[in-house]
């Protein structure tokens, strides 16, 4: 399994969201989880330091993607797209009986912090959650990850997310919720 790309500029990624599946074959994917209510449908990829998150309804999909520059993405079922600048917020109804909300930050970190989030989350992870970690490479004693945490209920789908760029001693992380009137 090849590398993730991780040594990118942080506002060089990209937030993407769409209302149509894609397809794995675009992704390298280091792990992945299903999940299934009587609602709805969700696959959650770690693609390295970044995510796909799809989730199926009778009537919808929706599919939010952080991805590096370069990933081949189609245009078909793009609803927004931005790059990581500071904090953001966005929101969306379908008309399909779907909300979507997200929040996302940069958050720039000492390397003691950057170390102690790895291990907290590393332990946490150990109960719930996706945490994909890549100590080949490791830069200067710290190493990238990603970390999803996810929470199905019933009507609703909360999406945590961690990732982590040892190079620029930074985290991204969004929060995002799938609501199903």
């Amino acid at each position: 399994m090849e590398s993730p790309q991780i040594n990118v500029a942080i506002e060089e990624l990209t937030f993407s969201l769409f209302q149509r599946p894609l397809h794995p074959e675009l992704f390298q994917i280091y792990a992945n989880r299903r999940l299934r209510t009587a609602k709805y449908e969700a696959m959650i990829w770690v693609t390295g330091c970044t995510h796909v998150v799809s989730v199926f309804t009778a009537d919808a999909c929706l599919a939010e993607i952080v991805s590096t520059p370069g990933q081949m993405l189609p245009s078909r079922g793009l609803i927004e797209r931005f790059q990581f600048r500071g904090p953001r917020s966005h929101k969306c109804t379908l008309s399909q009986g779907l909300n979507y909300m997200t929040d996302f930050q940069v958050e720039k970190m000492s390397p003691n912090l950057y170390r102690q989030s790895y291990v907290d989350l590393d332990r946490f992870a150990r109960n719930r959650g996706v945490f994909v970690k890549f100590p080949e490479l490791e830069v200067g004693g710290l190493q990238p990850f990603c970390y999803i945490d996810f929470e199905a209920r019933r009507s609703e789908l909360h999406i945590h997310t961690f990732a982590a760029y040892p190079e620029q001693v930074t985290m991204i992380k969004t929060q995002s919720l799938f609501d199903f009137q």
